[in-house]
């Protein structure tokens, strides 16, 4: 599989001859180096609802056709928008013929605030477990530490764990160097930061703080083999 960062949480993940997004948010994230029109995915994977998340996922599906996996609300919500969706909840999966998603718990909030100033309630935000070719990637989401990764590290090998580092939303550098050591991925990546001022943070200074551990600081644009 090759693994692509694009700033923020947005993940692209091309396996078995299919392209996989994780939260695609593009516009309005200056870090990102692409264009919506620039991918043509078969599938896109939803932590939650907040806009820097959900971010492109309606334009670029409606052009696509490509199916949105998402938690039960986000997943009708967007199906009112005529989006394709495949409905799951937390701790439930389902083999799709890209891969195996299954949704794990995530403690943060999950919303989208329409045009109008409405808040609209998106259910419960999650974590996602991808696997495909026999390898595991762990998408934490955007969440703070929580000791039931220790479960997921217990249940799972896992190649690659996407942790947030960006505090104030999230959990901070300290806090995911906690969870890169009970995880015990083999690559650890950190996602969730220098956006936006409120989550500035040092990657490449927590790729060596959880040494001997292996991580990568990707910068938006760069790739990995997994």
């Amino acid at each position: 599989m090759k693994l692509t960062f694009h700033g923020q949480s947005f993940i692209e993940i091309e396996t078995k001859g299919y392209s996989v997004l994780i939260d695609p948010f593009i516009t309005g994230n200056d870090t990102c180096k692409i264009k919506p029109e620039d991918v043509n995915p078969d599938a896109i994977l939803l932590t939650h609802g907040h806009a820097d998340h959900l971010g492109d996922t309606e334009a670029i599906a409606k052009r696509s056709g490509a199916l949105v996996v998402a938690t039960h609300e986000l997943a009708t919500y967007l199906g009112g928008k005529g989006l394709e969706t495949h409905p799951l909840n937390t701790g439930g999966g389902y083999e799709f013929p890209f891969g195996h998603v299954r949704l794990t718990q995530a403690f943060h909030s999950s919303s989208f605030q329409e045009e109008d100033g409405q808040i609209i309630y998106l259910g419960m935000p999650n974590g996602i477990l991808f696997t495909a070719e026999g390898k595991t990637i762990y998408h934490a989401g955007d969440t703070s530490l929580f000791s039931d990764m220790k479960l997921i590290a217990e249940r799972h090998d896992l190649e690659v764990a996407l942790l947030p580092i960006g505090d104030n939303f999230t959990m901070g550098p300290d806090d995911a160097k906690v969870a890169a050591e009970w995880l015990q991925a083999e690559l650890v990546i950190p996602i969730h930061y220098n956006t936006f001022p409120l989550i500035e943070q040092d990657g490449d200074a927590f790729v060596d703080s959880i040494a001997p551990l292996k991580g990568n600081a990707l910068k938006p644009g760069e790739s990995t083999e997994v």
